[in-house]
């Protein structure tokens, strides 16, 4: 048997998947931690996490699925690695981490965005970056050169989690220019290095990994990697992408018109173009998707919105009383469309992109005590996370992207009927739901990375909808309405 071992680096947990290369079937997987990972925030806005505890979540996660499945470690031929994007990892010259990783969902470095894109020019970055500097690493790693000079003198490499963690199994200090450019650190222009901003930012190239292609051999596993993972030395680490890339590419998006939508602790619409297209105000963001080449461009635009699961896992820990998440949903399907007028604004996690990097706080309007329940609140939540998906998918409309279809993995959010049937009513998209997650996607890039699929169309071929939902007439009218009400009060 040949396995594939897929990771995926999420910021509640890690998930391990080790999957049959040959019939596409997961023979075995987990998360670790089994609760919530800790998400430290030592000020606000900010959000860091101990890069060595994703390592210590896939050691224990390996561990579990060996024991449970009875995996041979001789059967894994590839690993793949997925993501949280935009995190920022300080290493030293023996590799080791400096300071927390500051990950995606911090907000402090808003301001240096803001101040080197006034410096360079928005027309220039908009033109070369596709993207404004923003709250992503590259300004992140401004802020630690401000602010932690110490810290700041002692850094070799920067990298991303992803980089991070491939770097532990193999030695191999790398990344990608997928993963350049989700850093805000890639010139789509010149397809290269955006030496320009990081001139801007004073900070030298020497610090930025080489990049290896996204698919291939990236590096293999050390003797050292090998037995912290229980793996055998030698196994190739043959794929690596951001949770957003990955995910695409998990439901088989990997063409112009094509879009993957998840709703994790944050949401995302991921659409993919053949375009080098921005948005003027870079509330939605262009990336380097994973099958990019050169001669044949893949770019993937990215609406995320930071305030999604984590408002409905705030509503389970704060509000639902010990109720479970299927009970929660129960509830808010005895509550009728438009929430009896309660309407949420999911916006409680750090500075929001599609606000143009303002952090509003999340809020609740209309609260009628005489009326609402917590029925209600749990309906309005879901209500509130579709709208805000909707406002930020007008804007990639703008940009000439159309949404027809849209595919998801039944997980997370897309669990609900309720969250299901809202997206497809309010955005007017069919949503096929797959029975896939970010670990098995990246189990199949291994395999593309490894040659053990000759195409990306071999390695999806067992990849089917387990179900198609159609946006609702009858649902239609009441759920515009809400709607337009909704976006009233964000802009009012």
């Amino acid at each position: 048997m040949a396995l594939l071992l897929g990771i995926d680096i999420g910021s509640s947990s890690v998930k391990v998947s080790f999957m049959d290369a040959d019939t596409g079937n997961c023979v075995g997987d987990t998360n670790y931690p089994k609760t919530e990972a800790p998400i430290a925030a030592p000020e606000p806005g900010f959000a860091e996490q101990n890069p060595g505890d994703w390592w210590d979540y896939i050691r224990h996660g390996i561990a579990e699925v060996k024991a449970d499945a009875g995996i041979d470690p001789q059967d894994v031929k590839a690993i793949g690695v997925s993501y949280q994007m935009h995190g920022l990892v300080c290493v030293d010259k023996d590799n080791n981490v400096l300071r927390p990783s500051i990950i995606w969902c911090d907000s402090r470095a808003v301001a240096i965005g803001d101040a080197v894109a006034e410096s360079i020019g928005a027309d220039k970055c908009l033109e070369n970056l596709l993207n404004l500097p923003g709250n992503f690493t590259a300004s992140k790693l401004k802020w630690v050169m401000e602010n932690e000079p110490d810290i700041y003198k002692q850094i070799n490499k920067v990298m991303l989690p992803g980089d991070f963690i491939a770097m532990k199994m193999t030695g191999n200090a790398v990344t990608t220019e997928s993963g350049l450019s989700e850093g805000i650190m890639w010139d789509f222009k010149n397809e290269a290095l955006a030496s320009f901003l990081l001139e801007e930012y004073g900070i030298s190239e020497d610090l930025v990994c080489g990049t290896v292609p996204t698919f291939g051999v990236q590096g293999e596993l050390t003797a050292e990697g090998a037995a912290e993972l229980g793996l055998v030395e030698g196994t190739p680490v043959t794929y690596r992408g951001g949770d957003q890339p990955n995910n695409a590419l998990s439901l088989n998006v990997l063409e112009p018109g094509e879009v993957a939508v998840t709703a994790g602790t944050s949401g995302v619409v991921y659409g993919v173009t053949d375009k080098a297209n921005n948005d003027s105000q870079s509330r939605v963001n262009v990336f380097v998707h994973v099958n990019h080449e050169k001669d044949n461009p893949r770019y993937g635009i990215l609406l995320c919105l930071n305030g999604t699961g984590i408002l409905n896992s705030w509503l389970k820990h704060n509000v639902a009383g010990g109720l479970d998440y299927k009970e929660m949903d129960r509830m808010a399907g005895e509550v009728a469309a438009g929430s009896d007028g309660l309407m949420l604004l999911p916006y409680g996690n750090g500075a929001e992109r599609t606000l143009g990097n303002k952090n509003v706080g999340a809020s609740v309007h209309g609260l009628d005590f005489n009326r609402h329940t917590q029925a209600h609140m749990f309906r309005a939540a879901q209500e509130g996370i579709v709208f805000a998906l909707k406002y930020g998918m007008d804007i990639m409309k703008d940009m000439g992207l159309t949404i027809g279809t849209a595919r998801a993995g039944r997980a997370n959010m897309f669990i609900s009927p309720i969250f299901q049937k809202t997206f497809a009513t309010v955005t007017g998209a069919v949503v096929e739901l797959y029975n896939t997650d970010g670990a098995l996607g990246a189990a199949r890039g291994a395999g593309i990375g490894a040659g053990i699929y000759k195409s990306a169309k071999e390695a999806f071929s067992s990849l089917e909808p387990q179900e198609s939902i159609e946006p609702d007439p009858e649902l239609k009218q009441v759920l515009d309405d809400s709607y337009g009400k909704w976006n009233s009060i964000l802009n009012g």
